[in-house]
This record gives C-alpha cells, structure tokens and sequence, in this order.
C-alpha cells in the first residue's frame, strides 16, 4: 500500500493541457529507507527554492521493489526545467540519471470516474527514431482500446510520453491499485501488448517498474 504521506499528496493530473514538457529523473536506491531518504531531501530542496512559474507540478514516486526513486515535472514549456535545476543541489550519493525531456503524445482513458490511482507504472521502449515512437504508441493504443473490459480491469488511464530525441517511450499508467496491475500481467492483453513491441522493428521493451507517489508540488 502506498504510504500516508503519498495518501496525503495530490497525485498530478498527467493530461492538463498546459503540460507541454515533461521531465523525468531516476535515482538508483538500496531499499526504502534509503529511498524514502532521497525523496525527502529532493523535496526539501524543491520546496527551499523559489519555482518559475512556468513550473506546474513536481512529483516523487518510490517503486514498489525500493530500489528506484522517479521524479516527474511538469511544465508549460522547456525553457524552465533545466535553468532552474542546475541551481539546486540535490541528492549526490546515490546513482542517478540526467533529466530525460518528453512529450506527452496520446492519451487512453479507461475509466472516467476520475479517482486516484493507487499505483503508477512506467513502462519503458528503446526504439529507433520519432516514427518507430509513434508506431508502437498507436499499435498498443489499438489493442488497449480493443480489449474487453475485464482485461482492462483496474486500469484507470494509460499516458504515452515521447522523448524529445526520438529513442525512448513511456508509458504513464496508472492503476486502482497494485493487485490490479499484478493481475493484468498475467492477462492476454499483457501479452499481446508484449507480442507487439517484441514483434515490432525498431522498438526494444526494456520491461516496467510499478511506483506509490510519495509527495507532490504543484505550482
């Protein structure tokens, strides 16, 4: 279950129409101590600075195995991002990625009830170039919105993100809660979704972590 200060957190709204850029970060952790650790000092950092406007929201996740930190920020352009980050002095101790730059490309919603998630998960694809991007985000869209309902048991919206430089997508799903998405892995659209993308030329599935939201800032 994800933890009360996740619950307390106001989990982002992934399709607002004035998210124009998406950045996405990793810190590399041992276990949730550490993990829980890292986000406390990103967010205590994020929240001593004074944030541009053009800012919108910054969230932290903790996956589910303890072993991966993620940060997403949303902002209305790309201008933003990187000037102000390259004055904060964040976590140094663990391992991490530089901030990854997307775009949010196409959205499926499946259940219009508009409650939060209880789990977020972020599949990744390596893949050749901004056509095998759209590619594989509309063959799996196809076969998400095929699927009956009880495939899609718990899925609560699936948000394909493309990186600027054409080699990664993301998809942003997010669930009721764990044991949906535990569920669904065992289903068929699970394996089609995996045919597809294994099955597809230029596009490499490099798997999925499942994430709680820990703490989010919004503008």
């Amino acid at each position: 279950m994800p933890s009360s200060t996740a619950q307390r957190s106001a989990h982002p709204q992934i399709s607002r129409p004035d998210s124009h850029a998406v950045y996405m970060s990793y810190w590399f952790v041992d276990g949730a101590e550490q993990g829980r650790a890292v986000l406390d000092e990103i967010m205590a950092v994020w929240e001593s600075a004074p944030r541009p406007e053009g800012i919108l929201t910054f969230s932290c996740y903790l996956s589910t195995g303890n072993d991966v930190v993620l940060t997403y920020a949303q902002c209305t352009d790309d201008a933003v991002y990187r000037p102000f980050t390259r004055g904060l002095s964040l976590p140094a101790g663990p391992a991490s990625t530089d901030p990854i730059e997307y775009r949010l490309h196409r959205d499926v919603l499946v259940d219009p009830t508009g409650q939060a998630p209880g789990a977020m998960v972020a599949a990744s694809f390596d893949v050749d170039g901004s056509q095998r991007q759209r590619n594989i985000v509309d063959a799996i869209v196809r076969n998400v919105q095929s699927a009956p309902a009880d495939e899609q048991a718990g899925l609560i919206a699936a948000h394909f993100h493309l990186s600027v430089d054409g080699s990664r997508v993301i998809n942003f799903a997010e669930w009721t809660d764990d044991e949906a998405h535990i569920e669904f892995l065992g289903g068929d659209l699970s394996r089609r979704s995996l045919e597809i993308a294994n099955e597809m030329p230029g596009v490499r599935p490099l798997g999925f972590k499942r994430y709680h939201l820990y703490r989010s800032l919004a503008a």
